[in-house]
């Protein structure tokens, strides 16, 4: 790792960015003032990856870093977090958002932080939740700053609170929620005095709004390693208090002729593709299998309609956490099919598949990345014959849809149309004006379904047909 920052500039920042810090840098110097990159951009930096923010922190006041911000070029500002010392700077496309130093202090008697001025950039990061979180690089030197030796917990792939653990997670517990979601989002492990943390204040997460909970859970779950963070929170006891519903599935110690449901969700869920509605799915999409759980008298174990008791579960569960209609909806409906592709076979006709795809929609592909993932036997046969039957049905739907495409490229009307719209016999006249209408409709110029228009034109085709006759 580099501490330069001009180093790391050009190797990791976009060029506009690059350009952008520059100019804030040489504005602020002018003006005597201190300037600090910050936070996730740092780490994103270190750790090689490309920084999807600029965040500063600064020593000048909002208005003062307003009035730098413009000498440095800024095509307009915004002052939506001013009373807590952020404003905006907009260089073109790319935001920058600048902070004052800060320090925070959290009374007992109010769960929102008082915010007060700081007086130097240690001071400020020493307020951070983890320490590769509390790293700066000084936009005007290039000199790291990194007093927590967050630099060293990037290499070690180590999540640890700044300064004491608890009292961290004390004054905002959210951070709680955020460590299992660094988690997943970089694969790391969590440190055993800050996960101990955790734990010992899993049971402040109800103070926290259900929206900023929804948030947290919603970035976890699209990170690299969502099993990591999920594990996380079912380890130190975080999961009973964002996500009940999934207690029952944690904890099944009952053991049968079936394999283990968590174990078999946290593979599902790290097998699916990073898209949140499949992740929420993949999550929630055997929740209902203690619910339903029953023995033959082999002393073979069923879970009959775990998939719809699942998809109430996760409606209620989404709709609980204040998520988006079209999530949950889409999330319960996912759960609610997700069996139906693993019954496919080579005896589904064209019309059995088109069923599939106009009852899923446009969740069809969601569906089937969810159902290749929901195979996690040890048994390679099951793997093959299982990825053979995904393979078999995405390739007849995409049959399906090139002739249902083909089909939308014709002439609107046929042969029987034109025959008795102008009472004549077949002939070579309808291939011509049936030619035409189709041309037409590959151009753009009639819809496939447009039987009006492609009627009026057929009339002056057919008109100018017997003219030349």
């Amino acid at each position: 790792m580099q501490e330069d920052l001009t180093t790391l500039a050009l190797r990791n920042l976009p060029a506009p960015m690059q350009t952008v810090t520059s100019a804030l840098a040489q504005a602020f110097a002018s003006h005597d003032r201190q300037l600090f990159l910050v936070g996730g951009s740092v780490r994103d930096l270190l750790l090689g990856n490309i920084a999807a923010d600029l965040d500063f922190t600064t020593d000048a006041r909002p208005k003062e870093t307003l009035e730098i911000g413009e000498a440095a070029g800024a095509t307009s500002t915004y002052t939506v977090g001013e009373r807590f010392g952020t404003v905006g700077l907009v260089f073109g496309e790319q935001v920058v958002e600048i902070t004052t130093f800060r320090s925070e202090t959290y009374p007992t008697s109010d769960r929102r932080p008082v915010v007060e001025f700081g007086d130097s950039i240690d001071g400020d990061l020493s307020r951070r939740d983890f320490t590769i979180n509390a790293i700066a690089v000084d936009a005007i030197t290039g000199a790291l700053i990194d007093p927590f030796d967050g630099r060293r917990h990037l290499e070690g792939r180590r999540i640890e609170a700044v300064g004491d653990a608890p009292s961290r997670f004390a004054e905002d517990p959210l951070r709680i929620l955020r460590a299992a979601r660094f988690a997943s989002q970089l694969g790391f492990d969590v440190e055993p005095e800050t996960r101990s943390a955790m734990a010992q204040l899993a049971y402040r997460l109800p103070d926290i709004s259900t929206e900023r909970i929804a948030a947290e859970l919603n970035r976890l779950l699209i990170g690299i390693a969502p099993s990591n963070g999920m594990q996380l929170m079912r380890d130190t006891g975080v999961l009973q208090f964002t996500i009940p519903e999934l207690m029952d599935i944690a904890h099944d110690e009952i053991q049968g002729r079936h394999k283990d449901i968590w174990d078999h969700t946290m593979q599902v869920l790290d097998k699916t593709p990073p898209r949140l509605a499949v992740r929420w799915a993949a999550l929630l999409h055997d929740a209902g299998k203690p619910r339903t759980r029953s023995m033959d008298s082999d002393g073979e174990v069923h879970f009959f309609g775990h998939e719809r008791v699942g998809a109430d579960m996760a409606r209620r569960t989404l709709r609980r956490l204040t998520q988006e209609r079209n999530l949950t909806k889409r999330v319960s409906r996912l759960v609610d099919l997700h069996l139906r592709p693993a019954g496919y076979d080579d005896s589904w006709t064209d019309s059995a598949v088109r069923r599939l795809m106009v009852e899923v929609g446009d969740e069809l592909d969601d569906l089937l990345d969810l159902a290749a993932a929901d195979v996690t036997s040890a048994r390679e046969h099951r793997q093959r014959d299982a990825s053979r039957r995904n393979q078999g049905l995405r390739a007849q739907i995409a049959r399906v849809r090139e002739e249902a495409e083909l089909d939308q490229l014709q002439s609107p009307i046929d042969g029987n149309d034109l025959m008795a719209a102008f009472d004549r016999k077949p002939g070579r006249w309808i291939a011509t004006v049936k030619d035409q209408l189709r041309e037409m409709v590959i151009d753009g110029e009639l819809r496939h379904d447009d039987k009006e228009r492609a009627m009026e034109i057929a009339r002056e085709l057919v008109a100018g047909l017997d003219d030349e006759s």
